[in-house]
């Protein structure tokens, strides 16, 4: 079991930054990848980036150049710096983390956790 929770999002005008923040618990050691999707109104949750567990990243390319996935081990964190950001950014924020999960006699190697959302706005 992992939980996830998400902090930093807000409203911003165009071409200011955010840093988004989520903080992990459960089973730290068994997760493969996190990242970070996001969810426009009336859209389709989409990848922004996720990152492995041996630092290997992969951005949407909406994103590419402006934004940045960080991680911080000791506090089992992973952040998600915005620089420009674009109203076409304005969307929910979800952390996610890929992990196994097993209750009694069924096992997902790679069950999708996901954190509860934070609203990013960007809007002049």
């Amino acid at each position: 079991q992992v939980q996830l929770v998400e902090s930093g999002g807000g409203v911003v005008q165009p071409g200011e930054s955010l840093r988004l923040s989520c903080a992990a618990s459960g089973s730290l050691l068994s997760i493969k990848a996190m990242g970070w999707y996001r969810q426009a109104p009336g859209g389709q949750r989409e990848l922004v980036v996720n990152i492995t567990s041996r630092g290997i990243t992969n951005y949407a390319d909406s994103v590419k150049g402006r934004f940045a996935i960080s991680r911080d081990n000791p506090k089992n964190t992973v952040y998600l710096q915005m620089n420009n950001l674009k109203p076409e950014d304005t969307a929910v924020y979800y952390c996610n983390a890929v992990a196994p999960y097993r209750d009694g006699d069924y096992y997902d190697p790679r069950r999708d956790y996901w954190g509860q959302g934070t609203q990013v706005t960007v809007s002049s």
